[in-house]
């Protein structure tokens, strides 16, 4: 199941409904669970199964997930490390207070046997330039790994023994008696913890638990087109897990910060431009930035109307090789004042529209004029 994405792994089209995903679902479980399913790698397909049911039935997971494709969505990159446990500086300068926040996911009881780590949520802020563009960086992640000194066993001679207390089983019977029967109940191991085996001379380092903290440098790409509240996994960059288990996952949630200049909606930016009345009547030619610093000349139509927005296109977000565009709204500004040469030409220009100085018209408000009627 790993190279297939979300719908092949439920085996559904890609129109399915909320229906056809929880039915497909429901019965992939129930032929998965580890407890039900013995086969080799039952337990990595039930987790697959439920990775691509979190997406799919969520209704914006989902529109994220068709957007930006199972391999962007799901591994942002698969990332590395710089330095040996250094403390590097990076990303975490941009994150505005979010860079030491991290939260758990999973939790519910343990099962027996070694645990997989548990997966990172980390929330960062990037620029909306970068979102648009895309961009590779550094972050600083603080997780668990495997003790360097017992290869993770939690044991300094690197071997472990059954555990005594469960017979290697890493669950203990308890039977209780009702009116209406014993009743058995499987927990795991105090002993051992559930994973049925125990270090053979405890590691001083890590004290037994085969793990030690570290801060680490990752490298993370940011695809184009990202969007607000959208996460990237980095897999196995999440906490180490028991001996002989995989890690779990570091995920990366992205907010973007307002812009200037331009703001965005959905693939297209939009930013505003500033005319004088001369300008919107006779049209005009300006010049506009882009959000990458590019210059591009814009022909402004003659008798533009305010708010219009003028399309240039292909200057907008680029997300999977389809770029939006750029809307330019304008807006006409109405001079605050002018020279007396400047009053006498928008008089002219009232009369010809056949008003006189206090008639109401559009320069009205500019020349000043006395009202009709007042001498």
């Amino acid at each position: 199941m790993g190279g297939e994405d979300y719908y092949e792994t439920l085996g559904i089209p890609r129109n399915a409904d909320d229906a056809e995903i929880k039915k497909a679902y429901r019965n992939l479980a129930r032929k998965y669970h580890p407890d039900i399913c013995k086969e080799s790698g039952a337990e990595e397909k039930f987790k697959k199964i439920n990775e691509a049911y979190s997406v799919l039935s969520d209704e914006q997971k989902r529109r994220q997930y068709d957007n930006m494709g199972h391999e962007t969505y799901t591994n942002a990159s698969r990332g590395s490390y710089t330095g040996s446990g250094g403390f590097g500086g990076g990303f975490s300068a941009d994150f505005s207070g979010f860079g030491d926040i991290f939260d758990f996911f999973g939790g519910g009881q343990r099962r027996s046997g070694p645990q997989p780590g548990a997966d990172l949520l980390m929330r960062i802020q990037i620029r909306l330039e970068d979102a648009v563009s895309g961009i590779d960086r550094d972050i600083d992640v603080m997780h668990t790994e495997s003790c360097p000194a017992c290869s993770g066993s939690g044991s300094e001679t690197k071997k472990q023994t059954t555990c005594t207390r469960c017979g290697g089983s890493g669950q203990m019977r308890q039977a209780t008696s009702s009116p209406f029967g014993q009743f058995i109940r499987m927990t795991p191991c105090p002993h051992c913890e559930g994973r049925g085996k125990i270090p053979e001379k405890v590691c001083r380092q890590c004290r037994g638990t085969g793990h030690t903290r570290v801060k680490r440098t990752v490298s993370v790409h940011i695809p184009a087109g990202i969007d607000n509240g959208m996460r990237l996994r980095m897999e196995g960059y999440g906490e180490a897990g028991d001996y002989g288990a995989h890690n779990g996952d570091l995920f990366i949630e992205v907010y973007i910060q307002p812009h200037e200049r331009f703001t965005r909606s959905g693939d297209n930016l939009e930013t505003t431009i500033d005319i004088t009345p001369a300008q919107a009547v006779l049209g005009t030619s300006v010049e506009i930035e882009t959000i990458d610093k590019r210059h591009i000349e814009l022909k402004v139509p003659a008798g533009i109307q305010y708010n219009t927005a003028l399309k240039i296109s292909g200057e907008g977000v680029r997300r999977r090789g389809k770029p939006g565009d750029l809307l330019v709204r304008v807006k006409i500004v109405t001079p605050r004042s002018i020279s007396s040469e400047e009053k006498e030409l928008y008089a002219k220009i009232a009369e010809l529209e056949g008003k006189d100085h206090g008639g109401g018209g559009f320069f009205s408000s500019i020349i000043g004029g006395k009202k009709k009627g007042k001498k």
